[in-house]
């Protein structure tokens, strides 16, 4: 646990039964060479004392987001800024909702509000509000913040039902928190490629041929790689995702500019091609707006330039290791092997779109896995947490 030494943490303690496990979780940080510092919420002040919390963290306990002293100094800024990391622990349903809608009712989510820092927030709730869709809707909005959650963990819970949203053990929260720390050199001097979002292919200055693709994926991925160290380039046709920090984003609307942009960068360490490339284009292109009774004789379509063959199968461009995706509505297996193998990709990600409508536009994806030795299905999942997935399957490569 070298990487918590000397890291100064501020813990936020929510108000639920298992705010007793932040008392040993402060004890564990201290312990590998952290220094604590905590902020109390108004509910977590009904389960553990600031006596209990002050003495354990040998620091001062601040509850109050109107203390005349501390917000001279704009404390509730301050604290975040001379953090390197804030935690939540126990993050209950309630305080997690708060987050999710910005709120700033009390010193913790002001703070939050106004961090500039990483978050980690570990769930614990009875697990039907764990499961209930408004809290999933919450925890969505918080990832894509760039919040990190640690658990909940399956078991029993405080009030006797079993499920998925007990805390995590302290022991286990100090591993999650040091591991975020190391990973983010995991990826150090990785030189990364993201291709992401839709081409499109003008047929004249009114319509185009495109794809459907909304780019989240490809973006989530390339946020998760800058996370991990690397140095990440993402190559974006027209998508309204917001970019990722720490990302160098380059716009491009066809094919032939998304090659372009992808050979300038070339060769990469990673090359993970996850747009959504249009496989035709017009043979002609018209200056002016084709009238619709001629559009059908003009619209003679020719084959586009393949990003991934152009890129993969060029020995002074080819990355260490290719990854593709595949969306199919048939023969999923047949067709994503095909694709592995035609393209001389080392992994391939492939989901079968026929069965979920939503996957292009939502916020979840479900994939299967391919390499040169087989498949692994894996379970659906956002995409945010796909992307972690992938980019740790890479990390694990590249050791």
């Amino acid at each position: 646990m070298k990487e918590l030494n000397g890291k100064r943490i501020l813990l936020i303690i929510g108000g639920g039964i298992a705010a007793y496990k932040s008392l040993e979780l402060i004890r564990s940080l201290k312990k590998y060479g952290s220094h604590v510092e905590v902020i109390l919420t108004n509910s977590g002040r009904k389960f553990v004392t600031e006596l209990s919390v002050s003495q354990l963290a040998e620091s001062e306990v601040h509850t109050d987001l109107f203390n005349h002293k501390s917000e001279l100094k704009m404390g509730h800024i301050n604290l975040s800024r001379d953090s390197d990391i804030l935690i939540v622990a126990p993050g209950t349903a309630n305080l997690i909702s708060r987050i999710a809608y910005g709120m700033a009712d009390e010193l913790a989510t002001a703070t939050l509000l106004a961090s500039n820092k990483p978050i980690i927030i570990v769930p614990a709730m009875n697990p039907q509000m764990w499961n209930n869709p408004a809290t999933q809707k919450n925890l969505m909005s918080i990832k894509k913040f760039g919040i990190h959650l640690c658990g909940p963990a399956i078991g029993e819970t405080a009030c006797g039902e079993n499920g998925m949203g007990r805390m995590e053990e302290p022991e286990s929260i100090v591993y999650f928190v040091n591991e975020y720390f190391t990973k983010k050199n995991r990826l150090k001097n990785k030189k990364a490629l993201v291709t992401a979002g839709p081409t499109i292919e003008p047929i004249d200055p009114v319509r185009y041929i495109s794809n459907n693709s909304s780019g989240k994926q490809g973006y989530a991925i390339a946020s998760a790689l800058a996370e991990y160290g690397a140095d990440t380039t993402l190559i974006s046709g027209p998508s309204s995702v917001d970019p990722p920090d720490g990302v160098e984003i380059i716009r491009v609307k066809t094919a032939t500019e998304m090659l372009d942009a992808a050979k300038s960068i070339s060769p990469a360490d990673i090359g993970i091609f996850a747009a959504a490339v249009v496989d035709w284009k017009i043979k002609e292109y018209s200056e002016n707006k084709i009238k619709k009774n001629a559009l059908k004789k003009m619209l003679e379509l020719t084959e586009n330039v393949s990003v991934i063959q152009s890129v993969v199968r060029n020995n002074n461009l080819k990355p260490k290791l290719s990854i593709g995706f595949a969306a199919e509505t048939e023969n999923i297996y047949e067709n994503a092997t095909e694709k592995l193998l035609k393209n001389d990709l080392d992994w391939l990600l492939a989901n079968d779109v026929s069965e979920d409508k939503e996957v292009f536009d939502g916020d979840y994806n479900s994939v299967v896995f391919f390499d040169r030795s087989g498949s692994e299905k894996w379970h659906r999942m956002a995409k945010i947490d796909v992307a972690d997935k992938l980019v740790n399957k890479i990390t694990k490569y590249f050791q």
